[in-house]
């Protein structure tokens, strides 16, 4: 994907730094997202990628640096602005984060009694959950709970959650962690058919070589707290760089 300096990043971190005492884990990180791209950031673990996703979304503060978000500094943010882009960042949570008290249907549901604002006051939720449930092969499974659903099917379904407030831009953290490497195969197929689909862009963090090969139109290394390196799955993956070459063994 090409990435002129004439077109405006949706998301762009700049000298993102943040640090536990004497633990700096972000040290000048900076990251963009292009409209429509999947960006991959991979990382050992300890090394930054959930907390840099959690000063994203304003979970943690940062310590310096910048982060905008559809052309909104996230420092100075007005809370209309900030609740407008809430509906627009989908976040799909490591463990699913389903409700577990709700059935599907009401999992779905949730999100739209939350942002009225974008979506009226709905009076039948039923096409817009179908649609979502649709989205991810999930149809049939409107009426079960949480504690009838597979580890694979949690995600799915989590995954709909965040499609259906149509969101522009989606944050994935880890999204085949645990799961058995089929399950692993099928969510990594459906993210990649939901950009096509939606023309959604995201930054997916991932540990998982085989989600980067097939979903990644451009990675960042993560290392040391800073953007190591950044190019292609297959760009990155010739490299002779010791540090680089670690990730693809």
């Amino acid at each position: 994907m090409k990435n002129s300096s004439a077109i405006q990043p949706i998301i762009q971190i700049k000298d993102l730094c943040k640090s536990f005492g004497a633990n700096h884990v972000l040290d000048g990180f900076h990251l963009s997202l292009y409209e429509g791209e999947n960006l991959v950031v991979m990382g050992k673990s300890g090394s930054g990628k959930s907390v840099m996703i959690k000063c994203l979304i304003g979970l943690e503060e940062i310590d310096r640096g910048s982060i905008t978000i559809m052309d909104k500094d996230m420092a100075n943010i007005s809370p209309d602005d900030l609740n407008e882009i809430r509906t627009e960042v989908g976040f799909l949570f490591q463990g699913s984060a389903l409700y577990d008290s709700m059935s599907v249907r009401e999992n779905l549901e949730f999100p739209l009694r939350r942002h009225t604002k974008k979506f009226g006051q709905v009076k039948d939720t039923t096409p817009l959950v179908l649609e979502a449930l649709k989205s991810v092969g999930l149809e049939n499974a409107i009426n079960l709970m949480p504690s009838e659903l597979s580890g694979g099917m949690k995600r799915r379904i989590a995954l709909a959650r965040t499609l259906i407030l149509k969101p522009k831009i989606i944050l994935y953290d880890e999204p085949t962690t645990g799961l058995d490497p089929i399950t692993s195969k099928e969510i990594i197929l459906l993210m990649k058919s939901i950009q096509e689909k939606y023309k959604t862009s995201s930054i997916i963090i991932t540990h998982d070589i085989d989600c980067a090969r097939v979903v990644a139109n451009r990675m960042i290394l993560l290392i040391d707290g800073i953007n190591y390196a950044e190019g292609t799955f297959q760009e990155l993956s010739s490299s002779t760089d010791p540090k680089i070459e670690a990730f693809f063994k």
